[in-house]
């Protein structure tokens, strides 16, 4: 949310979530107000502002990072968790980085990027609302996703993802700025 004083607005979405919730309810809500930050802070943007690359050399962008964040909701709870054979949506063995190569100005490109992220989070949602525990597991023998290379619970899953958004959320708002000098919170 952009704000003049830079203090939390009351239209904030994110500001009205549940409060002194369980552990679920308390990780979820905060993948949630991940999810969401990443929303508000690329809205109103074109396709030219969500494809620049802000900070040469790098190949970051806020295209690049939805769908960055799409690939990584895939693998994490559609690939690893639930066990689906699912391709990779942008990279490949061959061009690892292809999440942000392949993030060029084109408004169609970022209407896929939006579409296959919203779906892979809408996926990630009732995985997890129809999880029975936390403790539930699922192999990550390549240690893709932090596990050392063993096995990874709902609960590790949850903390990583809040992890990758967190992390992403600086370059958002750097990236941000620099198109339009726009400061969120």
């Amino acid at each position: 949310m952009f704000t003049s004083d830079g203090k939390p607005s009351d239209d904030d979405p994110r500001e009205h979530g549940p409060r002194l919730g369980d552990e679920r309810t308390t990780l979820v809500e905060a993948l949630r107000r991940g999810r969401l930050t990443l929303e508000l802070k690329c809205a109103g943007l074109d396709a030219e502002a969500m494809a620049r690359r802000c900070v040469e050399p790098s190949t970051m962008s806020l295209l690049g990072l939805v769908r960055h964040l799409a690939e990584m909701e895939r693998a994490t709870f559609r690939v690893m968790m639930a066990g689906q054979d699912a391709p990779r949506l942008y990279c490949s063995a061959t061009d690892r980085d292809g999440d942000f190569d392949g993030a060029l100005a084109d408004p169609q490109l970022v209407a896929q990027a939006w579409e296959a992220w919203r779906a892979e989070v809408a996926f990630a949602t009732r995985f997890v609302t129809e999880a029975p525990s936390l403790d539930i597991t699922a192999d990550d023998p390549l240690n893709q996703h932090g596990s050392g290379g063993g096995s990874m619970s709902l609960r590790e899953v949850l903390v990583g993802m809040i992890e990758e958004y967190s992390r992403h959320m600086g370059h958002v708002d750097l990236l941000r700025e620099r198109i339009d000098g726009r400061l969120g919170q």
